[in-house]
């Protein structure tokens, strides 16, 4: 993933509406349009492999709307009183979901079990086959509790 062209792609192709916003501000609020809503076209986007955005399709899947050509990511902001801060806030935001999601997970290595879970799994095995050495030769007494 080239992050540089990510970023750059994020500007270029990124769409910006502004709505009144319910955060704080006071009056501010019912006066201006301070909501920024970043509004990202997936095929627009650079700086992915295939497979990364192939990905980035998975991972981001409930989040996306439309659908083929027209998949698109929107993102919020409406944290702050400034309109400027919340731009920048969304393509912030944009930028860590986007290389958050596009990032491929590690491979799971099996570690091994500390000592104490060793004694809880053989201390479990050995009170189930008292159990049921116990329903095996006298059935009325304590079978199953």
């Amino acid at each position: 993933m080239d992050i540089f062209l990510l970023r750059q792609s994020l500007r270029v192709s990124g769409e910006i509406t502004f709505s009144r916003s319910s955060g704080p501000g006071g009056q501010n609020v019912n006066k201006l349009n301070t909501k920024a809503t970043l509004r990202i076209w997936l095929a627009d986007l650079a700086g992915l492999s295939e497979a990364e955005l192939i990905r980035l399709r998975q991972v981001l899947g409930p989040r996306l709307s439309g659908g083929g050509e027209n998949e698109q990511l929107l993102i919020n902001s409406s944290e702050e009183r400034s309109q400027r801060i919340n731009v920048e806030r969304a393509y912030a935001r944009a930028e860590a979901l986007i290389s958050a999601a596009a990032r491929l997970p590690g491979k799971r290595r099996p570690g091994t079990p500390s000592r104490a879970a060793r004694e809880r799994r053989l201390r479990s095995k050995r009170l189930k086959a008292e159990k049921k050495t116990r329903c095996r030769f006298s059935p009325d007494e304590g079978c199953f509790t």
